[in-house]
């Protein structure tokens, strides 16, 4: 199986780093395991902090760290549930996997899918772009907030991101 390094790497992008393709990468293949520091606090709250679910958060470390989000994306987060070995819960580990065939030199991109309360103006270019950086099912939320605000939502990042689907 190849490794991280030698399927992606990290580049500079309009708004600071992506993840790039190295070399085309196939659909439905796990690009690499989502490594960093786990925090056991339901109050951290980073830009790019996952969400594991309870008060747990994970803290990614290069090259995942840089992911951005695309409202149409070519990858996605997976969460595994783990335990220890003596059978108590452990930590979710946290896998990029490709949804689509990812070309060579190709910015690798997840949807954040976050919250109303964390939408921010969504800058992707994606031809099916929502104007939001958040789930589909809030788009509507934030649109009438935007209304009668008549201001967009605060361009503050959520506290954390959400659990992503698996």
């Amino acid at each position: 199986m190849p490794t991280v390094a030698s399927l992606v790497r990290v580049g500079r992008v309009t708004f600071g780093k992506g993840v790039f393709a190295q070399k085309s990468i196939e659909p439905e293949m796990v690009v690499g395991q989502v490594t960093g520091k786990v925090i056991d606090d339901a109050n951290y709250a980073t830009s790019y902090c996952i969400d594991l679910g309870g008060a747990l958060s994970l803290e990614p470390q290069a090259p995942f760290r840089y992911l951005n989000h695309c409202c149409t994306p070519n990858c996605r987060l997976v969460l595994t549930e783990c335990e220890y070995e003596d059978g108590t819960p452990a930590p979710s580990e946290v896998h990029v996997e490709t949804l689509t065939e990812i070309e060579e030199g190709a910015e690798l991109t997840i949807d954040y899918a976050w919250s109303a309360e964390g939408a921010i103006p969504c800058l992707c270019g994606s031809s099916q772009c929502r104007g939001w950086v958040v789930d589909k099912s809030e788009l509507a939320k934030v649109r009438r907030s935007a209304r009668k605000t008549a201001a967009p939502v605060p361009k503050s990042p959520p506290s954390r991101m959400p659990r992503k689907p698996r």
